[in-house]
């Protein structure tokens, strides 16, 4: 017969690791889980603060598919460097753009400036495949293109006007009116300084309303600053 003190103690709970039986003594907790002292695991560390974003990290993975040199052997048929990337708009803008200065250039409506009109030809002809390469670089390494991304940045804001399809309508109603013999196309191309002047002043608009709504921002922002504290006085 075993007296009092030769009695095992109650069993409570098992470790979770090895299945040792554990006493109300010898059960270690750790993280709502019950282990004995030998598989009892070391406490943690404070958690490693996170690293800050890089500056320079896309936020995107990049795309490896993605060839710059393809988009700019491409890019030298008109139009098709921008559709490789994508931007199908873009690329019907591109072949009617140098439709128009090829138009102008062999027509009467250059004024002597067929020699201008063939550097912008040309110009322009390769720019579409430096633009596609440019774009290419950018979808390869991840980063967001838009419809109508290009080298010169217009702006800092993307325009809501639906450009395309007012020009679309507008050279529809040219064309339209030409083959019905009420209106020459090679009139009209005279004036193809308009579009110069026309350009321009959005380029100047765009521009002027892009600075003045910065300054309006933070002059915004600054004032409500020193107020925040004031407002419980």
């Amino acid at each position: 017969m075993t007296t009092a003190s030769e009695n095992p103690k109650p069993v409570t709970a098992y470790c979770r690791i090895c299945g040792k039986p554990l006493t109300e003594e010898t059960v270690r907790m750790a993280q709502g889980t019950v282990y004995c002292e030998e598989h009892l695991p070391s406490p943690a560390g404070p958690a490693p603060a996170a690293a800050p974003p890089s500056p320079y990290g896309s936020g995107q993975m990049p795309n490896p598919g993605v060839s710059p040199g393809l988009a700019f052997l491409l890019g030298l048929i008109p139009g098709v460097g921008a559709i490789y990337n994508g931007q199908y708009a873009k690329g019907l803008v591109h072949v009617l753009v140098l439709g128009l200065l090829i138009s102008i250039t062999s027509s009467d409506a250059a004024g002597g400036l067929e020699p201008l009109f063939g550097m912008f030809i040309a110009v322009f002809y390769f720019y579409m495949a430096f633009e596609a390469y440019h774009t290419a670089r950018k979808r390869q390494a991840g980063e967001p293109v838009d419809e109508f991304s290009s080298l010169i940045q217009i702006g800092g804001q993307q325009s809501r006007t639906p450009w395309l399809p007012i020009t679309l309508i507008g050279l529809g109603v040219l064309f339209l009116l030409n083959n019905l013999d009420l209106l020459h196309l090679r009139a009209v191309l005279k004036f193809w300084p308009v579009l110069m002047i026309a350009a321009g002043a959005w380029m100047l608009y765009d521009r002027l309303t892009g600075q003045n709504g910065s300054p309006a921002g933070g002059a915004d922002s600054g004032a409500a600053a020193p107020g925040a504290p004031g407002g419980g006085q």
